[in-house]
């Protein structure tokens, strides 16, 4: 089979595959050449693939979906991050993590300040139109 992994600013992947594993909103489960062709919306989670030489590689994938169509396999989604060992995966998963919640953070605290100063102007353009009306 082909899989082909797609992430918003790149194609991410394109392996000849044996065997994918991923997890779908009804559960795990696995593709096999000669399954039958489905979509299948994923959870964020592992998906797993053994390549043409049976060596088994992981991604972790945020929610996406995953279209199986003849010997094609498609999976799109918003962040992927590949590795030949779990372990090292989970820590990297970790790590891209803690950086987005440390980014996420920093957005919000500019959008609050932008909020409040929007807040402010027009509480101060209805002081102007207050003071205008009552000469």
């Amino acid at each position: 089979m082909k899989l082909t992994v797609l992430i918003p600013t790149q194609v991410f992947l394109v392996a000849t595959v044996q065997k994918i594993n991923a997890e779908g909103k009804n559960g795990a489960f696995g593709l096999l050449p000669n399954h039958l062709d489905c979509i299948a919306a994923l959870v964020p989670g592992i998906l797993s693939y053994k390549d043409q030489q049976g060596t088994e590689i992981f991604i972790a994938v945020d929610q996406g979906l995953l279209v199986k169509c003849g010997q094609e396999v498609f999976v799109s989604t918003e962040r992927a991050i590949k590795d030949a060992d779990l372990e090292t995966l989970h820590r990297t998963v970790a790590e891209q993590f803690q950086k987005l919640n440390e980014q996420q953070k920093i957005t919000r605290t500019v959008l609050a300040r932008l909020e409040s100063g929007l807040a402010r102007g027009i509480l101060s353009m209805g002081d102007i139109n207050h003071e205008t009306t009552s000469s």
